[in-house]
């Protein structure tokens, strides 16, 4: 059993015996002494699709759910499907675009470092690392003499990704993103995530 306070974006439980993962959560903390912190979750069905919102207590348990975490490469998309291949036996399997919505944004073709769960030799999702690889497409033009000042514009990455960052940064550049947020870290040749 884990608890709803240890809960995190991505989190698999089982709920009424069916796996889901948590899409979304929101703490909401009272202002009246002694009151509990209600816990408001958001999870998919992996079997149905179906969303389901739950609001609980941080103690109340939630069933655990048996899977397997192996490692994946992301190959190529054709039509709605999205195909990955096993790196450990070189199988390759496909998703649906539906399937993969919270993770379509930071998906880029031969990309690694992501895990298949599973469950009694099913997927039943991917789980993206902490932190991606993006290049901006499109974002407005540096400015000629701007301030110092650390200000902020919208830039959209080849994925679709519209995150705010600093107003330096130009079309072409390689950028670093956090998947839990999906906000700019740094760039990429700065850091070795």
């Amino acid at each position: 059993m884990i608890k709803a306070c240890e809960l995190k974006k991505g989190s698999l439980v089982g709920i009424h015996g069916l796996p889901h993962v948590l899409e979304d959560l929101k703490v909401s903390t009272p202002s009246a002494r002694g009151a509990a912190s209600i816990y408001h979750f958001r999870f998919r069905n992996l079997v149905t699709k179906a969303k389901q919102d739950v609001s609980c207590k941080g103690d109340e348990p939630f069933d655990d759910i048996d899977f397997e975490r192996r490692p994946v490469q992301y190959l190529y998309k054709e039509a709605d499907l999205y195909t990955f291949m096993d790196a450990e036996d070189f199988s390759q399997f496909s998703l649906p675009e539906d399937a993969l919505e919270e993770q379509l944004p930071y998906l880029v073709e031969d990309m690694e470092g992501i895990f298949a769960l599973l469950s009694d030799g099913k997927v039943l999702t991917i789980e993206m690392p902490q932190k991606v690889e993006l290049t901006i497409a499109s974002c407005d033009p540096v400015m000629k003499g701007a301030s110092v000042t650390a200000r902020n514009k919208p830039a959209k990455c080849k994925t679709g990704l519209v995150v705010q960052v600093p107003e330096y940064l130009e079309a072409g550049e390689a950028i670093i993103v956090d998947t839990a947020t999906g906000t700019y870290v740094t760039r990429a040749n700065a850091a070795k995530f």
